[in-house]
């Protein structure tokens, strides 16, 4: 058993504590102590690099070591979890996210995230359809490449007019293209009048009819601004969404996010939904959060205006501002679609971003730029250094974002202003296109990772979820471990890759530099905040290709349980309701990963999906691969899948 009975006795408040009910000053204060034992603990505390067990008090730790020392710190009624021997990891952080507008669309997606055969993708599309009411639109909006399917392709729109004549279907792929089938097209009233922004292309038919296919050339905001023109959430199910969204990555084991603003997402406005849960203490994952300009041309009126409103650090360890970005000038934005040329930068963008960031260096806001090619961060760079020696940063922290190819030279400017590069695992999901376009040496670090390390630079991972990329961190982590992408392609020679410990540290402890947490988080070491998980299995010595499909069975924020499976189940918290029941997470869930033994081609419903109506056990033909029995014909010359067919609970 997992739990020592001990925790019952003592109340009612310290059982709701642990399952995450009782609120951040429950847990942090009134619980009584949490102590994991028989663990094996990676703390990333070089004076104290492994332990056996670690005690929780206050949502800190306050003891971490040999299981007989932490037991003997540990109060007379501490709730005791046996780890059973699994590995116990820092929480996660992704240093870029886009967390806020991922959680309140979270419920209208359907993810194809994980999902290795467009064949199944298109079963779980088809089965949305079908329940999806109007006006609402069926989304599909990245977080996948049509390198990871079997098939190797998107699908096309004559496929997705048969399967939804009638039901809007979007669908987005990274940011280099979004299809939209005739519904949609009819839904949002583009016709052959309809004219496009330049660097944005909608393809016409013969008669100058939009055929459905929207291409990011390479400016992706064609993309963005045909999506929000579909139905949203009302506030109260946006709230929902965000909850299961956090709850998804606690899943994953993911306990803080630098959440990189984005389109469409207005300070204060976007923010209410987050901000009320924040109030109500039912954050499960600690944000600190950038705002992202919304305005061209009128950038440095928006951070005027927000500098009256709010300043960096303002708000509380679970939720807090932290500067200016990913978006500072829309001039800068050298969009990352390597299907499409480099874009060269106008004339302009230095003149735009030197304002900007010269009220942000005075003003002491630290900010994030999205820089994808060494060209721009050049230019980038100009502009900082000039700047800096009107107005010295002196310790002020600045982030490049992304940073594919950078160059040695720009590596070591960004060391000399003391600024910080924020990589993500981009590439695992476009890296087939960059060698398409620019040869597999140019794709040999990109970005280049060790490189930055060795220079010394402050450098975090993350995921640029949930468009350009999938928000599993495991994917992340076998990307800079393997050096491959989602798909498999080498990408990368070992020397620019790192070993699992130093990938790790990428997602925790030197993630709390972009957030200006340093030695707050990020370690298993006494004072910092109890934020830990234990993984689904070892970390360190799985075959490096099964990193990707880790989880996490038990994942704690400041002491509070906020996701428990398997073996530690009955320390879950409770599930969260659904506002309607033809979302697409209600039956779906989100990343779609294979338990262990389920051939990696068959999509996961979730247990939670499982429970709420889908099945009561695993069907002996599908197991729980329900999309793959859904898009599977029914052969009755073969009477193993013909039985199935008629049998499975798939069907029902």
């Amino acid at each position: 058993m997992t739990l020592d009975r001990r925790q019952f006795n003592t109340g009612a408040a310290a059982a709701l504590a642990l399952a995450g009910l009782g609120g951040k000053a429950m847990a942090e204060t009134n619980a009584p102590d949490l102590l994991v034992v028989g663990a094996r603990v990676t703390t990333l505390d070089r004076e104290n690099p492994v332990a056996e067990a670690v005690l929780v008090r206050g949502g800190r730790f306050a003891a971490v070591g040999p299981e007989r020392e932490v037991r003997a710190a540990a109060g007379p009624d501490a709730r005791i979890v046996d780890a059973g021997g699994r590995r116990l990891i820092p929480g996660l952080i992704d240093s870029h996210m886009h967390i806020i507008r991922g959680g309140l669309n979270y419920d209208l997606e359907l993810r194809w995230d994980g999902l290795t055969s467009l064949a199944d993708g298109m079963a779980m599309l088809r089965a949305q359809v079908a329940r999806t009411p109007p006006p609402h639109w069926v989304r599909v909006v990245g977080g996948f490449s049509e390198h990871q399917f079997g098939e190797r392709r998107l699908p096309g729109l004559d496929e997705l007019n048969r399967i939804a004549p009638d039901t809007p279907v979007y669908i987005m792929h990274l940011y280099d293209r979004a299809l939209l089938n005739r519904a949609a097209l009819r839904a949002i009233g583009f016709t052959r009048d309809t004219r496009t922004a330049p660097g944005t292309h909608m393809e016409r038919d013969a008669n100058g009819d939009p055929t459905g296919l929207l291409i990011a050339r390479p400016n992706a905001q064609i993309l963005y601004s045909t999506l929000a023109m579909g139905p949203r959430l009302e506030p109260e199910t946006q709230k929902l969404s965000t909850r299961r969204f956090m709850r998804e990555l606690n899943r994953l084991g993911v306990t803080g996010v630098i959440d990189a603003g984005g389109g469409n997402q207005n300070y204060p406005d976007d923010y209410r939904i987050i901000e009320e849960l924040e109030r109500e203490d039912a954050l499960t994952v600690r944000i600190a959060y950038n705002l992202f300009t919304q305005r061209p041309g009128r950038e440095l009126e928006d951070y005027q205006n927000w500098a009256r409103q709010v300043r960096p650090g303002q708000g509380s360890d679970t939720y807090r501002h932290n500067g200016a970005g990913e978006m500072l000038v829309f001039s800068a934005a050298d969009f990352e679609d390597f299907r499409e040329p480099r874009p060269d930068m106008p004339a302009n963008m230095e003149g735009d971003l030197e304002g900007v960031v010269r009220f942000l260096a005075e003003q002491r806001w630290p900010w994030r730029l999205h820089a994808t090619y060494d060209e721009t961060i050049s230019r980038a760079l100009d502009v900082f250094e000039k700047v800096n020696r009107e107005v010295p940063f002196d310790g002020l922290h600045f982030i490049i974002d992304h940073a594919e190819t950078i160059s040695d030279r720009n590596i070591d400017r960004v060391a000399a202003l003391g600024g910080g590069i924020a990589v993500q695992h981009r590439m695992a999901y476009q890296g087939e296109y960059f060698i398409q376009r620019y040869g597999e040496r140019a794709a040999e670090a990109t970005p280049p990772v060790a490189k930055i390390l060795r220079a010394g630079v402050p450098i975090a991972a993350g995921t640029d979820a949930t468009r350009v990329a999938s928000y599993n961190p495991w994917v992340s982590l076998h990307w800079l471990v393997t050096g491959k992408t989602f798909a498999g392609t080498r990408l990368y020679p070992r020397a620019n890759t790192l070993d699992r410990e130093t990938a790790l540290r990428l997602w925790t402890e030197k993630a709390t530099w972009f957030s200006t947490e340093e030695g707050k988080k990020g370690q298993i070491k006494v004072g910092q905040l109890a934020d830990f998980l234990l993984t689904s299995a070892d970390y360190l010595s799985v075959p490096e290709d099964e990193i990707k499909h880790l989880s996490s069975v038990l994942t704690v924020l400041g002491g509070r349980v906020v996701h428990a499976a398997d073996a530690f189940s009955d320390l879950s918290p409770p599930d969260i309701p659904y506002a309607a029941d033809w979302l697409p997470t209600r039956h779906f869930g989100g990343y779609q990963d294979r338990p262990e033994g389920q051939a990696s081609h068959a999509p996961v419903m979730p247990a939670a999906t499982r429970q709420a109506g889908c099945c009561e056990s695993a069907c002996g033909v599908h197991g729980h691969g329900h999309a793959r029995a859904l898009a599977a014909p029914v052969r009755s010359n073969d009477l193993r899948a013909f039985w199935g067919a008629l049998g499975c609970s798939c069907f029902a």
